[in-house]
């Protein structure tokens, strides 16, 4: 079929047809209006045609035909195929584009490419999902269906839109667009800049000495961030860009933003000691180095106002962090220490304590666990002391987390027991009917003779986690009773 003739577009390579009569066979094709002439005079036998006698076709060759040049035309490397440009560039590694134009561009460039250049424009071809509207359908002006980008940057930003849309776009699926993906994003960078905030109002103390818990959160973040880097490396090797957005906005929000600054940061009104903030300034820039990809605005706009810098200094061309060091012991035991922290807090919610009172934990160690963690705990929780008992007790709130048992004193006087006792026997029936139904499960032959290994001893472990809390539970009714 004629692909090739134009839908009466505007621009592109206008055809050269060169028109002298009005008969079916009255033009000829040239490069140019001289030799478009001169053809003409040669095919008619008349030397007195001029140019003033043509009439070039006023339509243009289709989009997909000036296309399937693109790799090599943009290095003019068709009129000019040994320049230093197309010698360098071509091929080139990656090809970006949507699976609907598979065929009338990525196909047809491919054979370009084996036709005037002997070898393939690219190695690869990265095909994102097209964004939809609600009812599934394709973005088209005739449906009228497709978004303002320019009003979703002046309303959410540029930054916030592009964030929005690849946290809800994995990798090759189509995505649904709504303007609330886009709020997301807005969020996002409205916590980050809220965080730079509120680390640039902190007061520095040169002869502060660094606390204990500082060392400890600083130590376990750079842990951290290593491990993450490497996950992020491992998604861009795959070509996971929403899932390596996804796991440096997991790093920021929850990592930075709700441990690590909450570890760090001073108390109210006092200033924070010189080398935990330089350290925080330090693990703040090499978040931004990473998240600088996904939004450049906002990152470099942050970069710029943490200190006076130098073009030669921006964002743009700074160093991507190194991978160094990942101490998995640490980041397990950092991971096992916000469970404790997680309990303590809902045992506060649930029992309506201020977080201005401070508590007493007790701990029966059962795990053995390392008490290095035990000032971070009392500093997140507003405990007063952490003591470790060999027995449960009594008149306590109480809570696991894997074979260890906390307890928090509470005062009969300061909660309805009735409901207490209430909720505690539907959690009880609960977790006694989760129980039956892993017990009757490991109670079927065929099932442990032909599931793998490791599904077996995962369900062993909910039995186990199943009777200790069931345990719990109990020893908190009996403390109500």
């Amino acid at each position: 079929r004629d692909w090739n003739i134009s839908r009466q577009l505007w621009w592109g390579q206008q055809i050269p047809a060169f028109y002298f009569g009005d008969g079916k066979e009255d033009f000829v094709v040239a490069e140019n209006i001289e030799n478009a002439v001169k053809l003409a005079q040669e095919k008619t036998g008349n030397t007195s045609l001029t140019s003033s006698d043509l009439k070039q076709d006023p339509d243009a060759l289709d989009t997909w035909f000036s296309s399937w040049l693109w790799p090599m035309s943009v290095f003019d490397g068709i009129r000019n195929p040994e320049n230093e440009e197309i010698k360098y560039y071509y091929p080139t590694n990656d090809l970006v584009t949507g699976p609907d134009i598979l065929f009338f561009w990525v196909a047809r460039m491919i054979i370009a490419g084996y036709e005037y250049k002997d070898e393939r424009p690219f190695e690869n071809v990265y095909l994102t999902g097209l964004v939809r509207d609600k009812q599934r359908r394709k973005m088209s002006k005739s449906l009228g269906n497709s978004p303002d980008a320019l009003k979703l940057i002046e309303d959410f930003g540029a930054d916030g839109v592009r964030v929005g849309l690849l946290l809800s776009s994995a990798a090759g699926n189509d995505l649904l667009f709504d303007e609330d993906l886009c709020q997301q994003g807005k969020g996002f960078a409205n916590k980050i800049w809220n965080t730079f905030r509120l680390i640039k109002g902190w007061e520095i103390d040169e002869n502060l000495a660094q606390p204990e818990t500082a060392k400890i959160g600083l130590a376990w973040y750079e842990a951290k961030f290593n491990k993450v880097l490497l996950e992020i490396e491992d998604h861009f090797s795959k070509y996971r860009l929403s899932d390596a957005l996804m796991a440096i906005y997991k790093l920021i929000t929850d990592d930075f933003s709700s441990w690590l600054l909450e570890i760090v940061k001073p108390g109210y009104q006092q200033p924070i000691d010189a080398i935990t903030y330089k350290a925080v300034i330090e693990i703040l820039e090499n978040n931004l180095k990473v998240l600088h990809p996904f939004m450049p605005f906002l990152t470099e706009e942050i970069w710029q106002h943490i200190t006076e810098r130098t073009p030669e200094e921006a964002l743009i061309i700074a160093k991507y962090p190194a991978i160094g060091d990942v101490n998995e012991n640490l980041i397990t035991n950092f991971e096992f220490m916000t469970d404790v922290v997680s309990g303590i807090r809902t045992i506060r919610k649930n029992k309506n304590i201020s977080f201005k009172d401070a508590i007493e934990l007790s701990v029966v160690n059962s795990e053995n666990f390392t008490k290095e963690f035990d000032a971070v705990i009392q500093k997140l929780t507003n405990a007063s002391e952490v003591s470790y008992v060999s027995e449960k007790v009594e008149g306590a709130a109480s809570f696991r987390v894997k074979s260890n048992e906390y307890f928090v004193p509470i005062s009969l006087d300061t909660i309805d027991v009735e409901a207490e006792i209430t909720k505690l026997n539907a959690e009880l029936k609960r977790a006694e009917g989760f129980l039956t139904g892993i017990q009757k499960k490991l109670s079927n032959e065929r099932f442990v003779s032909n599931a793998p290994e490791q599904v077996i001893t995962l369900e062993r472990k909910k039995e186990s986690d199943t009777l200790a809390k069931i345990e719990t539970i109990k020893a908190s009714l009996a403390s109500l009773e």
